[in-house]
């Protein structure tokens, strides 16, 4: 088996730092020597996927990019840069968990936390250019991910969030924070759905033709 990158969550933050979205993905299990593999023979936790982080873990990494976003947005203003939407990579957590992120023109941001060995792919099950691919993609575990990688994850984010604002029963300030009160999440089933199917169908770019042999 080979450990590729996967998402372990998407957020979606407001314009006041307000969560509106977050949704959690599963990671594998950490791989077991063959000797201790073999020790540890009980078939309900063979290939086990898990929660990477824990509500309180989530919210707090997720705070942290906020201090990031808020850091680069007043170099870029110093610098007459003006908005960078694409931020890239936020924060290496550890050497398994990154932080990537990117800023709308309306101060909306959407974070990707990536775990680095998240999805098992079976060596069994890729040949060519998708076995070197995957060899690549597996290298990423210490050296971390280029850029572009997220930017089809944080586009697919931005048009679902584009189509959210587009329907007519949507109310934008239901979800502002007001005087002593927090703000709404986002309930809406289509919505949830398409971020549900961005975190779960990305792959690093050379593995899209082998996402049915993935293991997660």
């Amino acid at each position: 088996m080979t450990a590729i990158p996967s998402i372990v969550c998407l957020a979606v933050i407001g314009k006041n730092n307000n969560p509106l979205h977050i949704a959690h993905f599963p990671s594998a299990e950490p791989q077991l020597p063959p000797q201790l593999a073999q020790q540890k023979q009980q078939p309900e936790q063979n290939n086990n996927k898990k929660l990477l982080l824990t509500p309180l873990q989530t919210s707090l990494i997720l705070s942290a990019t906020l201090d990031i976003f808020q850091a680069r947005a007043t170099a870029n203003q110093s610098a007459g840069a003006g908005l960078v939407g694409d931020y890239g990579l936020l924060h290496a957590i550890d050497e398994r968990l990154a932080a990537y992120g990117f800023e709308t023109n309306t101060d909306v941001r959407f974070v990707a936390l990536v775990d680095l060995r998240g999805r098992l792919i079976s060596s069994d099950a890729m040949t060519g250019a998708a076995t070197v691919a995957a060899s690549a993609a597996a290298s990423l575990g210490s050296l971390g991910l280029r850029d572009g990688e997220l930017k089809v994850v944080f586009k697919s984010m931005q048009s679902a969030y584009i189509r959210l604002l587009q329907n007519p029963f949507f109310d934008p300030d239901e979800y502002l924070l007001d005087e002593g009160k927090s703000g709404k999440r986002i309930t809406s089933p289509r919505f949830v759905e398409e971020i549900r199917r961005i975190g779960e169908s990305w792959v690093p770019e050379g593995l899209g033709s082998v996402k049915e042999k993935m293991k997660r």
